[in-house]
């Protein structure tokens, strides 16, 4: 399966608002993620001026979210690459596998929520650059 920038996408999850003011509750459940959870992580405490992630996975599907503050996720898929900036927690992005990401320029107080479809394999990463350029180049064949 070839997977392209345009198989990433934002998932809105329902935002039930208070009526007498005292915040927002959002739920994720059902079928509001393409695929079953099998692991949550969260990174936070990163300062500003350090990356995350750095690498692709084979398998994994993943869904980012700025639970508190923001963060920008750089995307490559080999051809094409793109930023989106995620400061909403009521929005989750959704990264296929075969995509390479990167998260960078954290605020202050900055939550990444990370929901994804597998436990931690290490096989299932391709952690360095020209690796996944091989792999999607051998993907199109």
């Amino acid at each position: 399966m070839k997977t392209s920038l345009n198989d990433i996408h934002f998932i809105e999850i329902p935002k039930i608002s208070d009526p007498d003011g005292r915040g927002n509750l959002s739920v994720i459940e059902k079928n509001i993620l393409p695929y079953k959870v099998e692991r949550i992580y969260y990174l936070y405490d990163v300062p500003s001026d350090s990356t995350r992630g750095g690498h692709a996975h084979i398998k994994l599907q993943q869904s980012l979210i700025a639970l508190s503050g923001s963060f920008d996720v750089v995307l490559d898929d080999g051809e094409k690459r793109e930023i989106v900036t995620l400061n909403k927690p009521n929005k989750a992005l959704y990264i296929a596998p075969g995509i390479w990401r990167e998260i960078e320029n954290f605020s202050s107080g900055a939550v990444c929520l990370a929901i994804v479809s597998e436990v931690y394999k290490e096989e299932d990463y391709i952690r360095d650059y020209q690796e996944f350029l091989k792999f999607k180049s051998d993907r199109q064949h």
